[in-house]
């Protein structure tokens, strides 16, 4: 079975940073694709980051570009998002998503509120 855990939000006033960490088990992890999305009230869900299965490549939102980084331990099977420069705009639920082929798996969201 696999499960993808997501953790590290909460509230924080703007400027502030964040740390979110994804856990990924049930799965080859080193295999994946991993990726951090964010949905809005009322919004769409939006790629915020997405980083390679070795992690030598990252690619970004242009919204979070210079702001968020996102890494991996692939012998910890963990996906991070560094967020710094927290803006209001920044409040959403954010995911943890991992793909391989056509095999593609959420995990459950965590909140993130960004305000003073």
């Amino acid at each position: 079975q696999v499960q993808l855990v997501e953790s590290g939000g909460g509230l924080v006033q703007p400027g502030g940073s964040l740390r979110l960490s994804c856990a990924a088990s049930g799965l080859s992890f080193r295999w994946y694709g991993m990726s951090w999305y964010r949905q809005a009230p009322g919004k769409e869900r939006d790629l915020v980051a997405a980083i390679t299965s070795a992690g030598g490549s990252s690619n970004y939102a242009d919204s979070v570009k210079g702001r968020f980084t996102i890494s991996r331990d692939n012998s910890k099977n963990t996906v991070y998002l560094q967020m710094d420069s927290l803006k209001p705009e920044d409040t959403a639920v954010y995911y943890c998503n991992a793909v391989w082929g056509p095999r593609t798996y959420w995990g459950q969201g965590t909140q993130v509120t960004v305000s003073s």
